[in-house]
């Protein structure tokens, strides 16, 4: 049977799935491995950070309250829980630092990497798709997954460490640097950092095991030349301190200390100690010092530090996708598309 249309009238255009969602759904079929292994991962240290939060904590800060009673040599408490607590701590901690090196390796290798090698990134050009929209979906919804998902935990994360501020003697101080991060949007900086590195270098080499290498490694190095720089990033406050001291006084993350001199120079410290000492008495007058002085960031600069360091992470990842989406333009702006296509 056919359909007559009115004169002047067009038929309505059949509707068609839009491209942009199937590739989406085919992103998630197709990765699906790497999904449930991001669900589980997630699951199992939100628990564990879950757990710290709440019977891990309570349980250690009780042990030290037993042991701060303590008169004799030998008595009874709980050193069981303390170790416990610091133990799965330090590993939770560990884990949070580590989630950008897995997302960048997956990302090289997985999600970019192994589908230029086999080709079916090529297929997927054919299919009405352009390759900047290809790489946009790919992008985006691991993307979304891992900001929302690592958010979380470093959101738990950070909550279980301030419970056992206070309360737990051997807990981790806020300078250690896998605490420092993991308790701040640096991780989820350095996860989005990860994913776009390990894009670019499957774009690049067009192989997974190539990528996956060197995402890594680009990764390490984001990330060892963010603890470089960090120290930097905020203006520091100078700490100056008498020299019958042992030493500089730092309040929290050292920038630079020494000796002051008479003039207001600035000397290494000679790491004498305190000028009560005859020898390093004699040493200080010979330097004309007269006290040691710290440049410092105090806790009280822990977010300016974390919101500088996620900036400039941020900017940096901003760069690497300008470098693979302009890299993947080159690489594809002569090939032909098949009708439909869109640039």
């Amino acid at each position: 049977m056919t359909t007559l249309t009115a004169p002047g009238t067009t038929a309505a255009p059949t509707r068609r799935p839009s491209a942009t969602r199937g590739l989406v759904r085919t992103v998630l079929l197709l990765h699906r491995p790497a999904l449930y292994l991001w669900a589980g991962l997630f699951i199992a240290l939100a628990a564990l950070l879950l757990w710290l939060y709440g019977p891990a904590t309570d349980a250690a800060a009780a042990a030290w309250r037993e042991y701060d009673r303590c008169t004799k040599a030998t008595c009874a408490y709980d050193q069981d829980a303390i170790l416990r607590y610091k133990s799965y701590s330090q590993y939770a901690s560990l884990a949070l630092t580590f989630l950008p090196f897995l997302v960048a390796a997956w990302a090289g290798a997985s999600l970019i990497g192994r589908e230029m090698e086999t080709g079916t990134a090529q297929l997927a050009w054919t299919q009405s798709v352009s390759p900047a929209r290809w790489l946009a979906v790919k992008l985006a919804v691991p993307a979304a997954l891992v900001t929302v998902g690592t958010s979380v935990l470093v959101v738990l994360h950070r909550q279980m460490w301030v419970r056992g501020q206070g309360r737990i003697d051997n807990t981790k101080s806020w300078t250690d640097t896998f605490v420092f991060h993991a308790n701040g949007p640096t991780t989820v900086a350095l996860a989005l950092s990860g994913l776009a590195v390990g894009a670019l270098a499957g774009i690049r080499l067009r192989g997974s095991l190539g990528a996956l290498v060197v995402s890594v490694v680009c990764t390490v190095g984001v990330r060892a030349a963010l603890g470089l720089a960090l120290p930097y990033l905020w203006p520091s406050v100078r700490t100056v301190t008498s020299l019958t001291h042992d030493g500089p006084t730092s309040l929290g993350i050292t920038v630079h200390d020494g000796l002051l001199t008479s003039t207001g120079a600035r000397l290494p410290d000679p790491l004498c100690g305190s000028s009560r000492n005859s020898e390093c008495g004699a040493i200080y007058h010979r330097l004309d010092a007269v006290s040691f002085y710290t440049d410092s960031h105090p806790q009280s600069h822990y977010w300016p530090l974390q919101l500088m360091a996620t900036g400039l992470v941020l900017v940096l990842t901003a760069l690497v996708l300008l470098v693979a989406f302009r890299l993947l333009k080159r690489d594809t702006g002569s090939a032909p598309l098949t009708k439909g296509a869109t640039l």
